[in-house]
């Protein structure tokens, strides 16, 4: 026995370990709960792995912040977003952001999506003291203005992803701040700002040229001047851009877009009613390799000739939702074998369709072995006893949406 405790006591991995060395083992777990088990060996692999831990996702006010941030060192993304229906009080407020500012220097990533209490003071503070920053959300906090994100952008230069969706004080002066500081910009959300118009646009790229992802949903005050100047700006980096509901977009918009951004892959124009099947065909022959993802839905000037050039053109397009798209019969389908490809298309969605029939339907899955979902609710013409009868085979792993009871998929909405 006493043999044995000898050799115990000689081979000691604490003792024999640098800490340098257990930080090498430690970063060659993968797993997060291999990670939290390493943790509880004892409290100096607790000590290391916290001081390790890159990821946090937290509820808490600033006493224990004030812990965390001790304890969690070298902490690159942290997450105190709230969910809708899940929301607490008082939840996070500007002196918790303070506290962020001041403890977490490294800090990378912050979400504080519907963090509804927060102002421009906490906006500030995060200006001033996490100057590393290269993601922040938040989308849904009411209450920021242009003073607090404008301070956020001045601040956090290294900035390459903000959403601010839902933040309806937001105008032109946060966009001339990041177009001033922010040049790496990648990706910026914008849905439901409103005061957005398209002298903004232009002056964010004029300095922000690097721009992947565009959200301006429901941004109403946005028309082709704007998206003009976007697709032109950014040309060659654009690959997102979500444009619902922006009714002044037209047809200018989408020949500018078919010129400049050949590595477009996912549009939304739904609700864009000024659209029609000139500028929608030269950005299906522009666009036939990139683009992946198509939202038109109501795009009430739209026919069955520019679909037709969508489908049969775009060889790697594997989502497109037309419903409401009222002139659009079976002779969109029409012809697609002739491209000499099989389509790739997952997600079909043509509600509202009316004078889709069975028919072609039919002529579709001849040539699209691949679709996931087909979205055929309200059209009179294709009903499950329809298809039964005409003798139509779906994929073996596609859901058909004939009343509205299946659930949606999430690309596209």
């Amino acid at each position: 026995m006493a043999a044995y405790e000898d050799v115990k006591a000689r081979v000691c991995i604490n003792e024999s370990l640098r800490d340098d060395e257990l930080r090498a083992i430690l970063a060659k777990l993968e797993s997060d709960k291999d990670k939290e088990v390493f943790g509880l060996v004892c409290k100096r692999w607790l000590h290391l792995q916290s001081t390790q831990r890159k990821k946090l996702c937290a509820r808490a006010g600033p006493h224990m912040l004030r812990k965390m941030a001790a304890r969690f060192t070298r902490l690159h993304e942290l997450d105190l977003s709230q969910s809708v229906s899940r929301s607490f009080y008082p939840g996070v407020t500007d002196s918790d952001l303070s506290v962020i500012a001041d403890g977490f220097t490294c800090l990378r990533v912050l979400n504080l999506q519907n963090c509804k209490g927060i102002t421009d003071a906490g906006m500030v503070a995060i200006g001033c003291g996490l100057s590393s920053l290269q993601s922040l959300d938040v989308s849904y906090c009411r209450k920021l203005t242009d003073k607090g994100l404008s301070a956020v952008a001045a601040g956090c230069c290294g900035l390459r992803s903000l959403h601010l969706a839902g933040c309806r004080f937001v105008t032109d002066a946060v966009l001339q701040a990041l177009s001033k500081n922010c040049h790496n910009l990648e990706e910026l959300g914008l849905q439901g700002c409103t005061n957005i118009t398209d002298s903004g646009l232009t002056v964010l790229v004029d300095g922000c040229q690097w721009v992947k992802h565009l959200d301006i949903n429901k941004c109403s005050n946005i028309g082709d001047i704007g998206i003009s100047s976007v697709s032109e700006a950014c040309s060659s980096s654009l690959k997102t851009l979500k444009l619902l509901d922006c009714y002044k977009v037209g047809d200018e918009s989408i020949l500018s877009l078919a010129k400049f951004c050949k590595n477009l892959e996912t549009l939304i124009i739904g609700g864009c009613r000024d659209i029609s099947d000139e500028s929608i065909k030269s950005l299906a022959a522009s666009c036939n390799r990139s683009l992946k993802n198509l939202r038109m839905d109501w795009c009430l000037n739209v026919s069955d000739s520019s679909l037709n050039c969508i489908l049969s053109q775009c060889r790697n397009l594997e989502a497109l939702d037309m419903g409401c798209c009222e002139e659009v019969t079976d002779a969109a389908f029409q012809g697609l074998g002739n491209g000499g490809f099989e389509l790739r298309l997952k997600v079909l969605k043509v509600s509202n369709c009316l004078k889709i029939t069975v028919v072609g339907i039919g002529m579709l899955l001849e040539l699209c072995n691949s679709l996931e979902y087909l979205d055929v609710r309200s059209c009179p013409h294709v009903t499950k006893a329809g298809c039964d009868e005409a003798g139509l085979h779906f994929p073996e792993c596609c859901k058909v949406n004939f009343a509205g009871s299946l659930a949606e998929p999430d690309v596209l909405l």
